[in-house]
Formats: C-alpha cells, sequence, structure tokens
C-alpha cells in the first residue's frame, strides 16, 4: 500500500492532532465540571479552617489548618467518612507527634526517623486503616522539615485538628448522593451472578463440564465486588444516619439487604455449578435442557433486577420473571425420574428465593412462589 502524498499526509496528520485536542479538551471539560462542586467544597472548607485558626487561635501561620482540610476531603463527590476521619486523624497524629518531638528532642535525620516510626506505630495503633498510617508519617515528615511556627508546642496539631474537623464536618452536611456508589456496584454484582448463571446454562445445554466449572470460578471471582458491595451499601447508610441524606435510609437499608441476598445466592449458584459440573460429566447421559432452560430465565430475571438496581429501581420488572420461574422449579416435573437432575432443580430453588427476596418479595411469599414438594 502506497503512502500518502505529502500534503495530503500533512492534512491528515492535522486534522488527527485537532481531533485528539478536541477530545481530550471535551474529556477536561468533563472533569472539570464534575469537580467544581467538591473542589469548590473542599476550598471553602480550607480556607474556614485558616480563619478558625488565624481568628480563633490566633495563630499567625496555620499551615496545616487548611492543608488537613483539602487532604481529607480531596476532589471526589463522593467521600466516605470512614475515609475522611482515618485521614483527619492521620493528619493529627503525624502533626501531633512531629510537634512534640521536635519540642523535646529537637530536628535532624535521627529525629526524623523516630518522629516517623512513633507517628507510624501509633497509627497502626488506632486503626488498621492504611491511609490513617500514610497520612501520620507524610505529615510528621513535613513537621520536622519546617520551622516551628506560632502557637507553641502543639500549635500546629491544633491547627491540623481544626483542619480535619472542618472536614469532617462537611463531609457529614455535603455528603453528595450517597446511593450512586452503591447502585453501581449493586448493577456490577447482580451482572457477575447473572452472567454466572449464563455461562452455567451453557455448559448444562452444551454437556460441557469445563463450562460448568468455569461458572464456579466466575462465581468465585466475584467475591470482592459482592464484599465491596455490602461494605459501600453499610457505609452509606450509616451516614445518611447523620447526614442530610437521611431521606434515603429506606433505599440504602435495601441496598444492603439486597447485597446480602445477592451474596447468599452466588453461593448457593456455585453449588449447583459444582453439581453441574459433575451430573454432566457422568457417562450415563442426563438430560439437563430443562434445567438449563431455568437457568437461563434466572438469569433473564438477575438482569432485570440488576438494571432496576443502577436506576434506584425496587425491581418489580424481574419479580414477575422470577416468579415465573420459580413456579417452574418443580424437581417433580423435571427429569422423569432422574434423581441427579431432580437434585440440581433443588439446588435453584434457594437463589430463586433469594432473588426474589431482593425484589422486594417477603419471605414467606418468596417460599410460596416454589411448587410444594
Amino acid at each position: 500500500m502506497s503512502a500518502l502524498p505529502g500534503p495530503a499526509d500533512a492534512m491528515f496528520r492535522r486534522a488527527l492532532r485537532v481531533l485528539v485536542l478536541r477530545t481530550r479538551a471535551r474529556q477536561g471539560w468533563t472533569r472539570a465540571r464534575a469537580g467544581l462542586i467538591p473542589v469548590g467544597q473542599a476550598a471553602l472548607a480550607a480556607g474556614l479552617a485558616y480563619l478558625i485558626a488565624t481568628r480563633v487561635l490566633g495563630h499567625t501561620d496555620p499551615f496545616f489548618a487548611p492543608v488537613a482540610a483539602w487532604l481529607c476531603l480531596g476532589f471526589s463527590a463522593q467521600r466516605d467518612v470512614r475515609r475522611v476521619a482515618e485521614l483527619a486523624v492521620g493528619v493529627a497524629v503525624g502533626v501531633g507527634m512531629g510537634d512534640l518531638i521536635v519540642h523535646l528532642i529537637g530536628s535532624g535525620w535521627w529525629q526524623l526517623t523516630v518522629v516517623l516510626f512513633v507517628s507510624a506505630v501509633l497509627a497502626r495503633f488506632i486503626d488498621s486503616g492504611p491511609l490513617l498510617v500514610m497520612q501520620a508519617g507524610a505529615q510528621a515528615i513535613i513537621v520536622v522539615g519546617l520551622p516551628a511556627a506560632s502557637g507553641g508546642p502543639l500549635g500546629r496539631w491544633t491547627d491540623a485538628l481544626v483542619g480535619g474537623a472542618i472536614a469532617l464536618l462537611f463531609a457529614v452536611l455535603v455528603p453528595g448522593d450517597t446511593r450512586r456508589r452503591p447502585r453501581a456496584l449493586g448493577e456490577r454484582g447482580l451482572t457477575e451472578l447473572a452472567e454466572t448463571l449464563e455461562v452455567l446454562a451453557r455448559g448444562m445445554r452444551e454437556r460441557d463440564a469445563s463450562e460448568a466449572r468455569a461458572a464456579l470460578v466466575r462465581g468465585r471471582a466475584s467475591e470482592p465486588v459482592l464484599e465491596e458491595w455490602q461494605t459501600a451499601a453499610r457505609s452509606a447508610r450509616d451516614l445518611a444516619r447523620v447526614s442530610v441524606g437521611r431521606r434515603h435510609r429506606e433505599e440504602l437499608g435495601r441496598l444492603e439487604e439486597q447485597a446480602v441476598l445477592t451474596d447468599r445466592a452466588m453461593r448457593s449458584v456455585r453449588v449447583l455449578a459444582r453439581r453441574s459440573a459433575a451430573v454432566v460429566a457422568a457417562e450415563e447421559p442426563h438430560d439437563v435442557g430443562p434445567v438449563a432452560d431455568r437457568v437461563e430465565r434466572f438469569a433473564a430475571g438477575v438482569r432485570l433486577l440488576a438494571s432496576d438496581v443502577g436506576r434506584g429501581g425496587g425491581g418489580l420488572r424481574a419479580r414477575e420473571v422470577l416468579e415465573q420461574t420459580a413456579g417452574l422449579a418443580d424437581p417433580h416435573a423435571v427429569g422423569s425420574g432422574d434423581w441427579q437432575v431432580q437434585s440440581l432443580v433443588m439446588l435453584l430453588r434457594s437463589p430463586l428465593v433469594d432473588m426474589l427476596e431482593a425484589t422486594g418479595t417477603g419471605p414467606e411469599n418468596a417460599r410460596g412462589a416454589l411448587p410444594e414438594l
């Protein structure tokens, strides 16, 4: 293929550069627009911390007050109160220990070593969070390296306390939409369950034991997402108890419950996948096609639930599909007397009940959707 002529090649490269620049500019504007409010809040918190340290505490150079507020709040609209608290305590520990030890033994390379060691050990004693330890060490290093400021031996420590307190106050009073992250994680977690069911159904339909085992592996690999969903939902619900987002407590409680139910359903599906691999790999052929149909229906219902959770819905669309699927989970009607196939249907019943409960169906009604044994 011949190369483009000189002028044409130059025009192409110039057009490509313009396109790249426009794309980067558009992405940059999107990031800047999304960060206007959280950056403005962090800047305001830093200014207030500086104002309090100068006017109330009487410090002339309250360096650590605005620094602590700025570092603790960050630039994201999704502020976890625990994370802000970890950073605030970390800054306070590092600055406090640095101030105290420098006042007692001065500054230098070995004093820096002592300050860093003591600050990090104390931070580990207070909490296991890595952010706390990192901030404690970093602030201790800064304290040793900076000249002493006004306010006495613990002046910089009180500045850090002011900044951390202001940041924590902003995180509680202006938390943003606490539902966004649990919703996104819920959609991911439920999608993982749906995809695991789809892989399992394909393995059953094709009588491929490796596909069934792949579903088992996929189910195990989803554990971090499901754990993160539970943690995020619990943290958001705890924040809603003390913040202005109290009106979201009902949905956040539902998201936490859905996370627990989804994790339980995934564990049951993994048992089903393990059993399916053994049945499919058996020398004696088993008709697992009807079970695959029900697993596919189950996956379709879970996908609808994932979409509803991501949008903040209650799962009404998914409930109808899952109720229909539960009505077909009858071991007497599937397998024609083959107890191994019937055992797969039995294993399918428990996660169906869990997912029906995740749509808002009560436990008794969810169990009532299953055919009687």
